[in-house]
C-alpha cells in the first residue's frame, strides 16, 4: 500500500490564543480530525484549568488523546508520541487529515524527533523519588541531580521536578546519564516530513489579559472543589497531574501555605510565564510558520485556509 504524502497540520501558541477555534475551523474545511498535545488535557478528571474543548467548542468534529490518561500516571512525552503516531495512522486510514492540535512543544518535538530507548518505569524508584521531593523539595531533588548528571542539571530549572526526578531516574536505572543518551535519538517516522507547522502569535498586551481573565474564572467555577474531590480521592500533589499551574497553587492554598488571593495572583503569573516560554520554545523550530493573531481572528483563519488549500492541491469548504 501507497505511504500517505498528503499533509499533517500542526496548530500551536501560546495558552489564550484561540488554538481550538482554529483547529475545529480547519477541521470542518478540510475533512479533518484532530489530536491533542496538551500535557494537561490528557489526563481524566483534570477538568476546569485545563482549557479542554466543549463540546460545543468542537462543533463535531472527531477529538483524540484528550481526558484519557489516569492522573496518577506519569505519563511521559514518549508515551503521548507512541499514541499519536497510532492515532495519525487511523486518521489516514479513514482518508482524513490529522491537525495536531496543543501548546507542549516538546509532545511534538519528541513525536517529530523521537527520543532513544529509555528504559521501563521503575515504580520503587519513583516513588522513592516522590518522597525524597515529598520531605525536602524540589531544590534537593536537583541537587542530586547536579551531582549524578551535572549538564542535564544546568539545563533544567529548580523547579522542573518531572524532567530532574526522569533524569535521576534513568541514571540509577542504567548508571549511565541522560544527557549523555540524549542526542542518540532514533530515526523519525515517515510522516514526520509532513507535519506542517502554524504558530499563533497574538498581541501580548491582549493575550495577558485574556489570561487573567480565564485564571478568574477558573477560580469561579469550582476549581478550588475540583482540586479537593481529586485530592480526596486520593490523588497526590506531586503528581504531574496536579502540578500543572492554577492546580499548584491551589494545593498550595489548600496545604494552607498561600491565601485564595495569593494563589488566583500567583496561577496569573505563571501562566503568562508559560505563555511567554512557549512563544521562546516554538521560535527555535525552524520551519513555523508564524499567524499573527488570535485563532478567531477572521485574517488568522483566511491565511491559514489558504495555505492549508494550496498543500491540499482543493477546494476548503467555506461553511
Amino acid at each position: 500500500m501507497p505511504q500517505p504524502t498528503r499533509p499533517i497540520f500542526a496548530i500551536s501558541g501560546p495558552t489564550a490564543s484561540g488554538k481550538t477555534a482554529l483547529s475545529v475551523e480547519l477541521a470542518l474545511r478540510t475533512g479533518g480530525e484532530v489530536i491533542n498535545f496538551d500535557s494537561v488535557q490528557i489526563y481524566k478528571g483534570i477538568e476546569i484549568a485545563t482549557a479542554k474543548p466543549t463540546e460545543e467548542e468542537k462543533k463535531g468534529v472527531p477529538h483524540h488523546l484528550i481526558g484519557y490518561v489516569d492522573p496518577n500516571v506519569n505519563y511521559t512525552a514518549a508515551d503521548w508520541a507512541r499514541d499519536a503516531a497510532v492515532k495519525i495512522a487511523e486518521i489516514e486510514a479513514r482518508s482524513r487529515i490529522p491537525i495536531l492540535v496543543g501548546g507542549t512543544g516538546f509532545y511534538l518535538r519528541t513525536l517529530r524527533q523521537p527520543l532513544f530507548e529509555s528504559p521501563p518505569t521503575d515504580h520503587a524508584l519513583r516513588e522513592r523519588l516522590r518522597s525524597i521531593h515529598r520531605r525536602r523539595g524540589a531544590e534537593h531533588l536537583h541537587r542530586m541531580l547536579k551531582r549524578v548528571d551535572s549538564a542535564l542539571a544546568s539545563a533544567l530549572p529548580e523547579n522542573d521536578y518531572a524532567r530532574v526526578m526522569r533524569g535521576l531516574e534513568v541514571y540509577f536505572q542504567t548508571g549511565n546519564r541522560l544527557s549523555e543518551k540524549q542526542p542518540h535519538r532514533l530515526d523519525p517516522p515517515e510522516f514526520a516530513s509532513r507535519i506542517q507547522l502554524f504558530v499563533l502569535n497574538p498581541p501580548r498586551d491582549e493575550l495577558y489579559r485574556r489570561i487573567n481573565l480565564r485564571t478568574e474564572q477558573h477560580f469561579a467555577s469550582g476549581l478550588i472543589d475540583e482540586v479537593t474531590r481529586l485530592r480526596s480521592a486520593g490523588l497526590r500533589d506531586d503528581t504531574n497531574a496536579l502540578g500543572s499551574h492554577a492546580y499548584r497553587r491551589v494545593c498550595e492554598y489548600l496545604r494552607g501555605e498561600r491565601s485564595l488571593d495569593s494563589a488566583i495572583e500567583q496561577s496569573k503569573q505563571d501562566v503568562r510565564n508559560y505563555a511567554k516560554r512557549q512563544l521562546t520554545w516554538f521560535r527555535k523550530e525552524p520551519d513555523a510558520t508564524w499567524l499573527q493573531g488570535f485563532g478567531a481572528d477572521e485574517e488568522v483563519q483566511s491565511a491559514l485556509f489558504e495555505t492549508a488549500k494550496d498543500l491540499l492541491g482543493l477546494e476548503l469548504r467555506l461553511t
